[in-house]
Order: structure tokens, then C-alpha cells, then sequence
């Protein structure tokens, strides 16, 4: 699949990160992006810059991201492309200080980053099946989800995140075979240490020691080389139902 003027995409949790870095650089390709965000006043300025598209979008929420894809699919005449960015991050272990990991916040961690995955690729799917076939193989559609490295090496304060991100790991392969006969591809990225506004607020040292800890490049990985993956996924029809390691070959320690 071509990127070009005719191909819209979805970006969610684009208002920032490896979201806005994938928004940025598909938009200077020629693509028609919508940013789906919660963010209002980033998302609406960086979709602004990039004359594109902002949705207010809870992805946890179906009827949320259903709203919002149809009305972008509606305004396209189609959708090709949906990159799942969108998740959150907090930290807490299973027993601290003698108390139970919150219920309430693996609840949340996994609404976010798994089933807001899942609501986004499914409705997109749908809206995707209905395209006219873009290549001799029948492609009519592409989605890339984002996983973590925490799905394999999950490290201490981890549980949720790391069960969050597993299941887009674990989601990835049998979605690429339901949607096989139907010409639409999946595959997800599981990036290592990325420079996202996380760990930019981190002092310099810090950002160093933990680059320090990638075997090479030794560095923290910045998020327009998440990009280029992402706009090589789109073009190379022969990526589906893989996951993707970007991580400069780390592999985590418990802490």
C-alpha cells in the first residue's frame, strides 16, 4: 500500500509521543490523518499545523470510537489505515506497603491499552472490509497496534501495563486470520525505550543511564524511528500477524 493523497489514517493517542511522531510524519507523505485523542487543546493545535482531522476520543469507550470513525470514514469515503498509539503507563506493584494492587487501576491500565485497542482495530475493520481492493492481492485495509517490550520482560511496578500489552501481543495473530479473507492486514509494534514525554520529564542523567541500557544504538530510541516502522508496515504487503521488536535488542531487568 502505497502513502500517498488518497490514504486516510487513524492515529490514535496522537496528540503526543509516538503517536504525534507517526501522525506527523504520515501527514508529510501525503496521507489524510485524523488524530484521535483526549487531549483537546494539544490535539486540536497539532491537527491544525498538519490541516488535518481531531476527534475527542475516549478509546475506551466504544460508542466513542465508533462515532468518531464513522464520521471520519463518512468524510474519506473510506478508511485504509488505523495505528493504535493511544495507552497509559502507571506504576504499582501487586502487594505494596501491605496493600492489594487497585482493582480499579488494572481495570483501567487494561480498558485503555488493550480493549481501546481492540474497539479501534474492530470498528476500523469493519469500515475497512467495504474498501475496493487496493492491490492484485485483494489489500483493502492495514492496522498496526502498539505493544511493549513490557509484554515479554515486564519489570517490577509492571503487572498491569505488562497484562495490557501482552494482550495486544496475543491479539495480534488471530485478528490477521480473521481478517485474512477479507484483505485486511495486522501487525503490531513492541517498542523498547522510547524519548515519549515520560521520559523527557526525567532529569538528563537519568535519560542517559537508561539509554545506557540499550546494547546498541545506546541510546533511547526516538519516536519519529517508531514512525518509519509503522509507515514501512503500511507499505510492505507481505507484514501480517507479526510482532515487532524495536528495542535495539534490550532486554529488561526486574528493575
Amino acid at each position: 500500500m502505497e502513502i500517498n493523497g488518497t490514504l486516510s489514517v487513524i492515529v490514535t493517542g496522537g496528540a503526543s509521543g509516538l503517536g504525534e511522531a507517526t501522525a506527523r510524519m504520515l501527514s508529510s507523505m501525503g496521507a489524510n490523518v485524523a488524530i484521535f485523542d483526549l487531549d483537546i487543546e494539544k490535539g486540536s493545535t497539532i491537527a491544525k499545523e498538519l490541516s488535518s482531522d481531531f476527534y475527542e476520543v475516549d478509546v475506551s469507550d466504544a460508542n466513542s470510537v465508533n462515532q468518531a470513525v464513522l464520521a471520519f470514514s463518512k468524510q474519506n469515503e473510506g478508511i485504509q489505515v488505523a495505528v493504535n498509539c493511544a495507552g497509559i503507563g502507571p506504576a504499582a506493584k501487586t502487594v505494596s506497603r501491605g496493600e492489594a494492587h487497585s482493582s480499579e487501576l488494572f481495570a483501567k491500565v487494561i480498558n485503555i491499552n488493550l480493549i481501546g485497542t481492540f474497539n479501534v482495530a474492530s470498528v476500523c475493520a469493519a469500515q475497512m472490509v467495504k474498501n475496493e481492493k487496493y492491490s492484485e492481492d485483494g489489500l483493502r485495509g492495514v492496522i498496526i497496534n502498539t505493544a511493549s517490550v513490557a509484554a515479554y520482560d515486564g519489570q517490577v511496578g509492571q503487572a498491569a501495563y505488562s497484562a495490557s500489552k501482552g494482550g495486544v501481543v496475543g491479539l495480534t495473530l488471530p485478528m490477521a486470520r480473521d481478517l485474512s479473507d477479507k484483505g485486511v492486514r495486522v501487525c503490531s509494534i513492541a517498542p523498547g525505550l522510547f524519548l515519549t514525554p515520560l521520559l523527557e520529564s526525567l532529569p538528563n542523567e537519568v535519560q542517559e543511564s537508561l539509554g545506557g541500557q540499550v546494547p546498541f544504538p545506546s541510546r533511547l530510541g526516538k519516536p519519529s524511528e517508531f514512525a518509519q516502522l509503522v509507515c514501512h508496515i503500511i507499505e510492505n504487503d507481505m507484514l501480517n500477524g507479526e510482532v515487532i521488536r524495536l528495542d535495539g535488542a534490550i532486554r529488561m531487568a526486574p528493575r
